[in-house]
């Protein structure tokens, strides 16, 4: 499978951003889906997921309200709607795909994923 992130950039405190990733060489259908960040000298932290429906979401606690995950299996892509941005947010994004079932526990462990994007740069300016 290759993940493919993009719409990161640079926005003001306040501001919102889209970021999409393009899924392509794996039934999309067949894969959970989600999204990490890392800042700067930090760990790789879960943002949120989604199942292959799409009808189940889970965000982090620090982005929930503001943070939207959505899918569109006809498009193989994730994307990640990020809203009411902090400068907290700024940090390297990246999508990533799991072929297997997950719990609450196994979906927030970056190691429990099959797959990795590249990573897009946000940076929210205060």
């Amino acid at each position: 499978v290759q993940l493919q992130a993009s719409g990161g950039g640079l926005v003001q405190a306040g501001g919102s951003l889209r970021l999409s990733c393009a899924a392509s060489g794996r039934t999309f259908s067949d894969l959970f889906m989600g999204w990490f960040r890392q800042a700067p000298g930090k760990e790789r932290e879960f943002v949120g997921g989604i199942i292959w429906s799409g009808s189940v979401t889970w965000t982090a606690d620090s982005v929930k309200a503001r943070f939207t995950i959505t899918r569109d299996n006809a498009k193989n892509t994730v994307y990640l709607q990020m809203n009411s941005l902090k400068p907290e947010d700024t940090a390297v994004y990246y999508c990533a795909a799991r072929d297997a079932g997950v719990d609450a526990e196994i979906m927030r462990r970056p190691v429990s994923y099959n797959y990795w994007g590249q990573g897009t740069q946000v940076t929210v300016s205060s």
